[in-house]
């Protein structure tokens, strides 16, 4: 079986950024109406096979041209999930792809315990973590990875694929973009931190400066990133130090949440 060729058509919210990197986008509404929405990324290795990131609701073109771009389904090799609270599509995207060895976080663990997870959860992986090959991850600092408060979903396990240079994130960097017709009238935002990042610190001394540094570690390690895919709400394509400049200034934007932090727990 083989994979089609990279000038194949896909359906509207499957996008190929790269020739080995495809992001799939789906509807996920807040209290049923406000659709904040979510994605999926499929990467292609060097040999022909794929690793899916994540899991989202998918239109029947989408699972269509999905299923057609993997063999069926036959061509996955692996399909990791990457955020604790993004667990509605797990169970359907295990379905879909059942030969795929399956990674996720301990919360993934512990919501769908019947799967047939392997290794060790996603965020505790080091360098050599079993998908090193195709992909860099990150994950930020000074923050609950499983806040107390589970309605706080700022951590995640950011990606990276490393052929393309594109970065797949859900939460933990946000997009904002107009829903419907009005995204083609209306500039989506530069990259943002998550919202909620205040009461995802951890209460102890030093947090806000290790989320700091994880940012600008991450804005100088990744710098040449031309493509970011955040899960709420759109494809960010960024020009040369794009990545960096959205990174810091996304920072300088959350100073006073820090600061706050600082000049309560020092």
């Amino acid at each position: 079986m083989s994979a089609p060729s990279p000038s194949a058509a896909y359906p509207a919210d499957m996008q190929q950024l790269a020739p080995d990197f495809w992001n799939i986008r789906g509807p996920h509404r807040i209290g049923g109406v406000l659709d904040v929405g979510t994605h999926m990324s499929v990467v292609r290795r060097r040999n022909g096979r794929f690793v899916v990131v994540d899991g989202c609701p998918l239109a029947d073109a989408q699972r269509e041209a999905l299923l057609a771009l993997t063999g069926k389904g036959a061509l996955v090799e692996a399909v990791v999930h990457v955020h604790p609270f993004h667990t509605l599509h797990v169970e359907d995207t295990q379905r879909l792809f059942p030969a795929a060895t399956l990674y996720g976080t301990a919360r993934h663990r512990r919501q769908a315990p019947a799967l047939p997870w392997a290794g060790e959860p996603v965020e505790a992986w080091g360098e050599d973590h079993p998908l090193a090959d195709l992909f860099d991850l990150s994950v930020p600092g000074g923050v609950d990875f499983v806040c107390p408060d589970e309605r706080v979903h700022v951590a995640s396990v950011l990606v990276r694929a490393r052929g393309s240079g594109i970065v797949h994130v859900d939460d933990t960097l946000n997009v904002l973009a107009a829903p419907g017709a009005l995204r083609r009238l209306l500039p989506q935002s530069a990259l943002r931190m998550h919202p909620m990042l205040g009461r995802a610190l951890r209460p102890q001394a030093g947090a806000a400066d290790a989320y700091a540094a994880w940012a600008r570690a991450l804005a100088g390690r990744w710098a040449d990133t031309h493509v970011v895919c955040a899960a709420h709400s759109a494809v960010r394509k960024l020009p040369e130090g794009g990545f960096a400049r959205e990174i810091e200034a996304a920072l300088g934007k959350v100073s006073r949440t820090l600061d706050r932090h600082r000049a309560r727990y020092g």
